[in-house]
C-alpha cells in the first residue's frame, strides 16, 4: 500500500485486514516499529481529531511529524493553478507540496472541497492535483468527497461494540447554520455499504446526495451483500436501527448558491437528533458523529451526553486506524 486516499480504493478483505491490524496495534503496541521515520502533514483547513490523532499515531510508533498549518507560522499557500500570485498567499503548493515531501518518509493533506462547483469537487480536482505533486506514501486527511480515515474508525467502532455487519446503518442529514462539505457522508454511506450493512440515508427534500456518491455506495453494498437506499421518511429509516450515524452536509441542488440554500433550510430546525428518534429503533442503538458538533442544532445534549453515544470512542479510534495506515504505507 503506497497511498490512502479513498476506502473504495481497497477490496473488502483489504480493508478488514487492515482494521486487523489497527486491533492488534491496540493490544500490543510496537513503539519502535517506525523509529526514524517523519510524517509531514499539510493542513490547507482547519483539524483537532485529525491533526492531534496523527501526530500521536506516529509518535506512538517511534516516529515524529511534521505539521505545517499556512499562514501560521508558514507562508501562506497559494492552490489555484494558473493563479495570479499577486495577493497574500507567497507560495504555490507546486513547490511547497515538493519539498515538503523530500523532507519526510510519508505525507498527509488536508484541501476541503471549495464549495462552489460540484462538478470539480465530486472530480476531487484540487487534491489530485496535490496528490500528483507528491512522490512519498500519502494519506487523504479529507478531500472534497473523501475521509477514509474517518470511515476507517467509524468501521473500527462498530466492530468493537460488535455492530451486526447486517445490521441496519441509517446516515441522518443534521442541521447546521450553513452548507458543510460532502466528504464524511460520501465516505460513510460507502463504509457502511462496504461493511455489508442495510444503509438508509435519511435526509430532508433537497440534500439528496449526489447520484455519483450512491451509485458508488451501491457498487460497495453489490459486493458485500448490504443495500443502499434514501429515504426523508423518518419514522420508517429510524425503525429497527442498529446506528444513527448524524452528518451535516450542504444542499448539493443548489450548491454554491448560499442563499438558496439558507432559504431551503429556513424550516429544518426539527432535524436535531433526539432522545425521541431512538423510540423505534433496536434497544442497542448507538449514536455517531465524526464531530465537531454543533449543540443543540445537529444533536440535542440529551443524546450527546447519553449511553447511546460513542463519539469519543470514534474520535479515539482515529489514532488507533491511522496507525494502522501508517504502519502498511511505511513498512508493508
Amino acid at each position: 500500500m503506497n497511498r490512502f486516499l479513498d476506502l473504495a480504493d481497497f477490496p473488502r478483505e483489504q480493508v478488514k485486514d487492515l482494521l486487523g491490524l489497527a486491533a492488534r496495534l491496540q493490544q500490543h503496541p510496537q513503539p519502535q516499529a517506525l523509529a526514524g521515520k517523519v510524517l509531514g502533514l499539510l493542513f490547507l483547513n482547519p483539524s483537532l481529531r485529525t491533526l492531534a490523532s496523527f501526530q500521536s499515531a506516529i509518535m506512538r510508533l517511534g516516529g515524529t511529524a511534521v505539521v505545517i498549518t499556512p499562514g501560521q507560522g508558514t507562508w501562506q499557500m497559494e492552490t489555484r493553478s494558473g493563479a495570479i500570485m499577486n495577493g497574500a498567499a507567497a507560495e504555490h503548493v507546486r513547490e511547497a507540496v515538493p519539498v515538503l515531501a523530500s523532507y519526510c518518509d510519508a505525507i498527509g493533506i488536508r484541501m476541503f472541497a471549495e464549495g462552489r462547483n460540484l462538478a470539480a469537487d465530486l472530480a476531487e480536482t484540487g487534491f489530485k492535483m496535490m496528490a500528483d505533486l507528491c512522490d512519498k506514501p500519502l494519506v487523504n486527511m479529507e478531500s472534497a468527497v473523501s475521509h477514509p480515515c474517518q470511515a476507517l474508525a467509524d468501521w473500527h467502532t462498530m466492530d468493537e461494540l460488535r455492530v451486526p455487519e447486517r445490521g441496519k446503518f441509517v446516515l441522518s442529514w443534521a442541521n447546521h447554520p450553513r452548507a458543510l462539505p460532502l466528504a464524511v457522508p460520501s465516505s460513510t454511506v460507502h463504509m457502511a455499504a462496504q461493511r455489508g450493512m442495510e444503509v438508509v440515508v435519511l435526509r430532508p427534500d433537497g440534500f439528496a446526495l449526489p447520484d455519483q456518491i450512491m451509485e458508488k455506495a451501491r457498487q460497495a453494498a453489490k459486493a458485500s451483500g448490504g443495500s443502499v437506499r434514501e429515504t426523508n421518511d423518518r419514522s420508517e429509516a429510524l425503525d429497527g436501527a442498529h446506528v444513527i450515524y448524524a452528518k451535516e452536509w450542504g444542499s448539493p441542488q443548489h450548491y454554491g448558491d448560499n442563499e438558496a440554500e439558507t432559504r431551503l433550510r429556513e424550516y429544518l430546525s426539527d432535524w436535531c437528533v433526539k432522545d425521541n428518534w431512538f423510540r423505534t429503533t433496536d434497544p442497542n442503538c448507538h449514536f455517531m458523529h465524526c464531530l465537531p458538533v454543533r449543540r443543540n442544532v445537529a444533536v440535542a445534549d440529551e443524546v450527546l451526553d447519553g449511553p447511546r453515544s460513542v463519539v469519543i470512542r470514534e474520535a479515539f479510534n482515529r489514532m488507533v486506524v491511522q496507525m494502522a495506515v501508517l504502519y502498511r504505507l511505511l513498512r508493508g
